[in-house]
Order: C-alpha cells, then sequence, then structure tokens
C-alpha cells in the first residue's frame, strides 16, 4: 500500500482508480465493509483501490477555528494508516491536508480537479452520510450525476442495532465499554507511540512504567486498563494508566504509561502498540503518593488476575 501527502504529491493511476473518501478514523466494521467491497469492485474493473482521508480531521479543524473544544480522535494518523493497511484492502491512500483553503474548494472543483484530474476516478463508493465541498452542497446525488464515473454508496453496518460508526465508537469507549468498542471496530483499541523518559515515578514505587508518546489529539479513553503490548520485544500483557494523572501533575495532555508484566528490559525509542483488552477503573487524585502506591499494586493485581481468570 503506497501513501501519498497533500496535493504536491498527488498521485495519478493511468489505468484509472476506484476511490472511497472519508476520515476511516479507528478503521471499524463500516470502513472495512466498505473497504472490502472497494476492492472487489476495483479487481472486477481492473483499476486500483484508492482511499483518500483527511488530516486533520474536518470536525477537529473547525473546532480549532472556532475555539470549541477538540473532538474525539481514535485513531492518529500513523495508527490510522497501520490500520488501513492491516485491511489489505487498498493499493494506496492519499492523505489530504485540510485546512481553510481545502475547506474552501466547491464541490464541482473538488470533483473536476481532485477525482477525475489527479485520481483518475472510474468508480467512487462512499457512505451513506458523505458531505462534501465548501459549505458542504456536496452529496451522493451530484456524484451520480457525474458522468464519467460511477457512483455508489453502501449502507450502514449494524451491530446490535447501532450503526457502527466512529461516533458509536467514542462513546463506548469514553464510557469504559471496552466489549462493545471491540465489536463495533472488529478489533481491539489500541493506540501506538514511541516509549520517552518520564518522570520516573513509577521506579521508585517498584512499578517501572513505559511512557508512551502519542499524537496530540483528544482521546475518549481515561483510566486504568489491563493491556497488552507489542514490539520489539514480542507481546506481554499489562496494566495501563491513561488519563492526566492528577495525583502527581497539573498538565491537562493526557497521558499512558504502560507497566508490563515480568519483563525487565529496556523500552526508550522503541515503538509499541497497546492493545485494551479491559478496564479497571477510572482514574482519580489520591491524597498521598503512599495511597497512589497501595492503589497501583492493587491494579497490578487485579490486572493479573483477569488476565489468568
Amino acid at each position: 500500500m503506497k501513501v501519498w501527502f497533500g496535493q504536491t504529491q498527488a498521485p495519478h493511476f493511468p489505468q484509472g482508480a476506484a476511490v472511497t473518501i472519508g476520515n476511516f478514523d479507528g478503521v471499524h466494521l463500516g470502513h472495512r465493509h466498505i473497504l472490502q467491497r472497494l476492492q472487489q469492485e476495483a479487481k472486477s474493473r481492473g483499476l486500483a483501490a484508492v482511499a483518500v482521508v483527511f488530516e486533520p480531521q474536518p470536525q477537529e479543524f473547525f473546532a480549532r477555528k472556532f475555539g470549541r473544544e477538540q473532538p474525539y480522535r481514535l485513531s492518529p494518523l500513523r495508527s490510522k494508516l497501520q490500520l488501513l493497511r492491516d485491511t489489505g484492502c487498498l493499493d494506496a491512500v492519499w492523505v489530504l491536508r485540510f485546512n481553510q483553503a481545502f475547506a474552501d474548494i466547491a464541490a464541482q472543483e473538488f470533483i473536476e480537479r481532485l477525482l477525475c484530474k489527479h485520481l483518475n476516478t472510474q468508480y467512487l463508493l462512499i457512505g451513506d452520510d458523505f458531505r462534501f465541498g465548501a459549505g458542504r452542497e456536496g452529496d451522493f446525488e451530484m456524484l451520480q450525476n457525474h458522468r464519467g464515473m460511477i457512483t455508489e454508496r453502501t449502507p450502514s453496518v449494524m451491530v446490535e442495532n447501532i450503526r457502527a460508526s466512529s461516533t458509536a465508537i467514542r462513546q463506548a469507549l469514553s464510557d469504559g465499554n471496552l466489549a462493545y468498542a471491540q465489536k463495533l471496530l472488529g478489533h481491539d483499541y489500541l493506540l501506538s507511540g514511541h516509549v520517552k523518559h518520564g518522570a520516573k515515578l513509577g521506579r521508585t514505587i517498584g512499578c517501572p512504567t513505559a511512557n508512551v508518546q502519542l499524537a496530540q489529539h483528544h482521546y475518549a479513553l481515561s483510566g486504568v486498563f489491563v493491556v497488552e503490548a507489542e514490539g520489539a520485544f514480542g507481546r506481554k500483557r499489562g496494566v495501563a494508566s491513561f488519563g492526566f494523572n492528577p495525583t502527581v501533575s497539573a498538565t491537562r495532555r493526557q497521558k499512558l504509561e504502560v507497566h508490563l508484566f515480568d519483563f525487565d528490559g529496556d523500552l526508550y525509542g522503541q515503538r509499541i502498540r497497546v492493545r485494551f483488552l479491559h478496564k479497571l477503573r477510572d482514574e482519580e487524585k489520591f491524597d498521598s503518593i503512599e495511597a497512589l502506591k497501595q492503589q497501583i499494586w492493587a491494579d497490578m493485581d487485579a490486572a493479573r488476575n483477569w488476565a489468568e481468570a
């Protein structure tokens, strides 16, 4: 799967492309349904299967522009690209930077310049709620009426009578319902990042942790979790804290700290993927470091017991 970034790296497919467009945040079951259908159509028509995604996501851009609270993000760009690659459905992904100039592009120009000129789109598959162009003027009907390419849409994927959507997954994660989030995603919720140096408080209380550096987004998840981490060391179960660490920190940036069971190696500089398996408790502020220490040891026992159950 090849990846292009920005309009200056615009790809072109002489044989034509089968294209889908969206945020693909989380790459959930609904997204996978679209990508599998796209792959089938691309193969049957002799086209390249291409996804167009936006960074930042449009909702994030407009939230910053108007001073609103940032919406939750499921997957930072690097994780999203890996999840898209893992589907095995795509030949290419084109990452377009979403800024004011891009937001001002008229819907008809979007079709003519991006879809037709750059991508040579012969087949377009979109979700049933897709809108595009300045003022969200573009819709399925406009695309369907454009000569030169076939446009189809795919219906929503339902899981337990709930539409598989990024919004529903964000709510499930916010509620701490990892089991339901996993059903909608079709895979464990995961985040990845490089391990960096932190305050090293964990070492002083017998619980060394890996401080995982995440892309700066607003994440729905918060609390203490049973996790599985994977990296150069293989796979290890552990316990993770994800939140603001209110007992020892006043920052409002979310932190992911992971303690791996039965591991004593050096993780600094390594990139690890963390899968969230089960929520143990909400984050809380303790009156003392000693109280925090006791709770951490209790969390470790609870995580081991859950993993062994």
